[in-house]
C-alpha cells in the first residue's frame, strides 16, 4: 500500500524548520498541497520573519510540489483565522492539520515564572486549540478531516525543568481523547505524536554527536504521514523516533473493591500493591468505559 495525499490539503504549523519543515516535506512529497505556517521566532517564542517559512516553501517547490507561505502566530486568534483563510482561498479545502508549533522555556517550577508558564500553555496548548477550533468545521462540512497534535514524553511521563512544556503536552492529549470521540461521525480522526529529535529544540542537551544524528526529524515524519492517511487509527499516541514506532496508552489497572468496613485509607494502603498491579491493565478509551469498569468492579 502506498500512501499518498494527491489533491489533499495540509496544514503544518511551526513548519520552517525541524520535525514541522520534515512534516511539510514528506507530506508534499505524496501530493499534498502544503500550508507552511512559521512565525519565525528564536525557540523560546521572541522575534519573527517569514524568512524560514517561505525556505521550506521554496524547497517544496523545487520538489514540484505546491505549497504557500503563512507567518501568523498560533497564539493570536485573528492570524489563526488569517491562516485559514489564506489556506481557504489558495486551495478550498483543508484535510489535515499538523499541530506541530511550539517553544521552550525550560526552568524548575521552583524557577519558572508564571509569565513564562503561560506563554509555553499558549503557544503548545491554547495554538492547538485555536488551529483545530478554526478548521473544524470545515472538517465537519467536508465530512473529512485529519489532525495531528504534538505531545511529548515530558507530559506524558514527565522532565525535570519542564513542567510548562509537560502540562501543556499531556493538555493536548487531554484535547484529542475527546476529539476522537467528536469527531467520529464525521470522518475526523486526531492523533497525537510523541516524538524524540534532534531539533534546534534539543539541540543544547549535550547529546552525543552519534546519539544527536540518529535522531534525525526525518525519522519521525513517517508517523505523520500514517496519521494523516485514509486508513490512519484514531485517538492514538504514536511514539517515535530514529526509526523506531510504539504505542502509548494510558492504562487501568484492574483495581480493588473496597466495601462496608473497608471503605477506608487504611485499608487502601494495605491493598496499594494489588490495587496498582497493572499486569492485567486496560487502555481505556473513553470516560464512559471509565465509570463502566467501576461499576463492573463493583458488581464483581
Amino acid at each position: 500500500m502506498t500512501i499518498n495525499f494527491n489533491d489533499k490539503v495540509a496544514i503544518v504549523t511551526g513548519a520552517g524548520g525541524g520535525l514541522g519543515r520534515c512534516h511539510a516535506l514528506q507530506l508534499a512529497e505524496r501530493g499534498a498541497n502544503i500550508v507552511v505556517n512559521d512565525l519565525g521566532g528564536s525557540v523560546d517564542g521572541t522575534g519573527g520573519s517569514s524568512e524560514a517559512a517561505e525556505k521550506v516553501v521554496d524547497e517544496i517547490k523545487s520538489a514540484g510540489g505546491n505549497a504557500i507561505a503563512n507567518g501568523s502566530s498560533v497564539t493570536d486568534k485573528t492570524g489563526v483565522k488569517k491562516l485559514v483563510d489564506d489556506t481557504m482561498t489558495a486551495f478550498g479545502r483543508i484535510d489535515i492539520l499538523v499541530n506541530n508549533a511550539g517553544v521552550l522555556r525550560d526552568k524548575s517550577f521552583a524557577k519558572v515564572t508564571l509569565d513564562d508558564f503561560e506563554f509555553v500553555v499558549d503557544v503548545h496548548m491554547m495554538g492547538s486549540v485555536y488551529c483545530t477550533k478554526a478548521v473544524w468545521p470545515i472538517m465537519v462540512e467536508q465530512n473529512y478531516g485529519r489532525i495531528i497534535m504534538t505531545s511529548s514524553s515530558s507530559g506524558i511521563f514527565g522532565n525535570f525543568g519542564q513542567s510548562n512544556y509537560g502540562a501543556a503536552k499531556m493538555g493536548v492529549v487531554g484535547l484529542m481523547n475527546t476529539l476522537k470521540i467528536e469527531g467520529m461521525k464525521y470522518n475526523i480522526k486526531v492523533n497525537s505524536l510523541v516524538p524524540v529529535a534532534a531539533t534546534r529544540m534539543t539541540e543544547n542537551l549535550g547529546m552525543p554527536d552519534a546519539v544527536f544524528d540518529s535522531l534525525r526529524p526525518e525519522s519521525v515524519s513517517p508517523a505523520v504521514i500514517f496519521m494523516a492517511s485514509e486508513d490512519a487509527p484514531n485517538g492514538a499516541m504514536i511514539s517515535a523516533g530514529a526509526g523506531v514506532f510504539a504505542s502509548a496508552e494510558i492504562v487501568h489497572s484492574e483495581g480493588v473493591a473496597l466495601k462496608g468496613d473497608d471503605l477506608n485509607a487504611d485499608v487502601l494502603a494495605e491493598k496499594w500493591s494489588e490495587a496498582s498491579d497493572l499486569s492485567n491493565g486496560k487502555a481505556l478509551k473513553s470516560g464512559a468505559e471509565h465509570t463502566a469498569h467501576i461499576f463492573k468492579k463493583l458488581s464483581g
